[in-house]
């Protein structure tokens, strides 16, 4: 069954509340009675189980941060603030990653891990104005970098990248193995889009190097964050135009090859149930309910995704 919410990183309901993040005085108020997420520099995070069981994000109460860690405002959910601090693992803790933790945490935790490991990440990675070389430092309750030489502002930064699902407007989706993957598991198709270029022009472009595939009917159906480490994924559709044999790329595609849905289905509940896929299979496995990829997927085995 698919939502119709959208993929699951994509659902978090909270207030970002933008216009708070210069207000020094409101800030430090509200750090006080904040719930704070905190996240190791690997972008791990400490759990807890809830009532069922289910493991949930483990807030902390501020007076238990040190207050050396980076604080950045996420933002708040009614009255309550949220914040999130970097701070090193408690000993030998094994903290679990967003990807662990998969869609087993609900909307609200999702959409907070996931800001949360976004602006970690940028800010790994954007520790120098690109302007003069300066260390920057962090302004703006963690959503910029400013420069103390020249004063400029630096904002955090999105790749967008394309995701789709092609196929053949019958019983037929076309998905492809990463020459990453372990063998069996496959996905939608998916790359980064080139400088002045559309992101229908970005899919077209993308299936026909990766496969030699030409498609039309390009179809916007979704999006979703992915903080791995500053994407965001367009989801898109398309169908068949032509030819369908595969000319594959071996540089980026270890293999490709048209599914129907029974076999998709199969290799769904394989993921899902954990069972061991029958190794005779040729796709025995899909991306998790985690990725926008899987969303797409189900769409498709449900025939709701745009003709």
């Amino acid at each position: 069954m698919t939502s119709a919410q959208g993929p699951l990183l994509s659902r978090a309901g909270y207030d970002r509340a933008s216009h708070r993040r210069t207000d020094a005085d409101w800030l430090a108020q509200a750090w006080t009675g904040s719930r704070v997420l905190v996240i190791s520099p690997k972008s791990a995070t400490p759990v807890e189980p809830d009532a069922a069981g289910v493991s949930r994000l483990a807030f902390r109460d501020p007076s238990s941060v040190d207050d050396i860690a980076p604080r950045r405002f996420l933002g708040l959910v009614g009255e309550v603030p949220y914040f999130t601090a970097t701070v090193e693992r408690d000993g030998d803790d094994d903290w679990p990653t967003l990807r662990d933790l998969g869609p087993t945490i609900d909307d609200l935790d999702a959409g907070l891990l996931t800001s949360a490991i976004a602006l970690e990440q940028w800010h790994q990675r954007h520790t120098h104005c690109p302007l003069c070389g300066t260390p920057t430092v962090e302004s703006n309750s963690g959503w910029t970098r400013t420069c103390p030489a020249d004063g400029s502002e630096h904002y955090p930064r999105t790749d967008p990248a394309v995701i789709m699902l092609i196929h053949d407007g019958a019983d037929l989706a076309l998905l492809g193995r990463g020459v990453q993957w372990g063998a069996g598991r496959f996905s939608t198709l998916a790359g980064f889009v080139e400088p002045g270029e559309s992101l229908e022009a970005a899919v077209a472009r993308e299936v026909f190097e990766e496969v030699g595939i030409v498609v039309r009917d390009v179809r916007y159906v979704a999006s979703q964050p992915w903080p791995f480490p500053a994407s965001l994924m367009l989801g898109f559709s398309a169908r068949l135009d032509g030819d369908p044999t595969i000319d594959l790329d071996p540089v980026e595609m270890a293999e490709a090859g048209w599914f129907t849905r029974a076999e998709v289905e199969q290799a769904a509940e394989w993921v899902d149930t954990g069972t061991e896929p029958d190794p005779d299979v040729r796709i025995q496995g899909v991306s998790p309910k985690l990725s926008i990829s899987r969303y797409l997927i189900d769409l498709w085995l449900a025939g709701e995704l745009p003709a």
